[in-house]
């Protein structure tokens, strides 16, 4: 049975398409995925992808499918000159997963340049996992558009730091705890509520100015009596 040209070139598009897409589907570059779990000590996460796949059964019918859960994926925080910014990730955290192009076995296990142990290129074996992408069933709200913020989910506990006015503020509902040998504060100090100290002594340079009383050891500064007052160059008992 003879064919035109133009059937001959429509079997050939429809067959270089197919073999492309079926090329194509086999390269994986980035997916949305949920956290699993996470192991702090070797910094890596088990995550389900959050996109289906597409297969074909026996019969020849095509059905979504999970993929499969992508296990010991490296975890990335923001890092560099010894300073890393880490992040208490849990289970059912969104993130994005990046696909290396080649494998990552060998670099992961010893770090610096490192020949792939095997030959498989944009693999599901390979991801990294980047923890932030937000879908919007859980999306955060209230995000600042003057400041940059690191902050809880719910923005009850931030610290942010204004361009513009140059600005730091930090505010949250429970405790701030700084912990250091000496903490040294250079610039004039607003105190809104109670001060208590716990140990230790106060040493002050310069003059002290107080709008009320001053207590020591239960006696008022300003309301105390003394006792044994005789006139003349006498010296009076202790205050009372």
């Amino acid at each position: 049975m003879a064919f035109e040209d133009y059937e001959r070139s429509s079997s050939l598009e429809s067959t270089v398409r197919t073999a492309l897409t079926g090329a194509q589907a086999g390269i994986w570059t980035a997916l949305p995925g949920i956290v699993q779990s996470f192991d702090a000590s070797a910094v890596t996460a088990v995550v389900q992808p959050a996109i289906k796949a597409m297969v074909t059964r026996p019969d020849g019918e095509k059905q979504a499918a999970k993929l499969p859960l992508l296990l010991d994926c490296p975890v990335v925080f923001p890092r560099g000159g010894g300073c890393t910014l880490t992040f208490p990730v849990k289970a059912g955290d969104e993130c994005l997963v990046v696909f290396s192009a080649r494998c990552i076995d060998a670099w992961w296990q010893s770090g610096g340049i490192q020949l792939p142990m095997e030959s498989r290129m944009h693999d599901l074996s390979d991801g990294f996992v980047m923890v932030g992408p937000m879908s919007q069933a859980k999306k955060i709200g209230n995000i600042s558009t003057t400041a940059v913020q690191l902050r809880s989910d719910d923005g009850v506990a931030f610290v942010e730091i204004d361009p513009g006015s140059k600005n730091i503020r930090a505010k949250t509902s429970s405790l701030v705890s700084i912990e250091a040998p000496d903490i040294h504060l250079t610039g004039n100090v607003t105190i809104t509520g109670t001060v208590t100290q716990s140990g230790g002594n106060t040493a002050m340079t310069g003059n002290v100015s107080v709008n009320g009383d001053v207590s020591a050891n239960g006696i008022s500064l300003s309301q105390h009596k003394h006792g044994g007052v005789t006139s003349g160059g006498g010296t009076t008992s202790t205050p009372v």
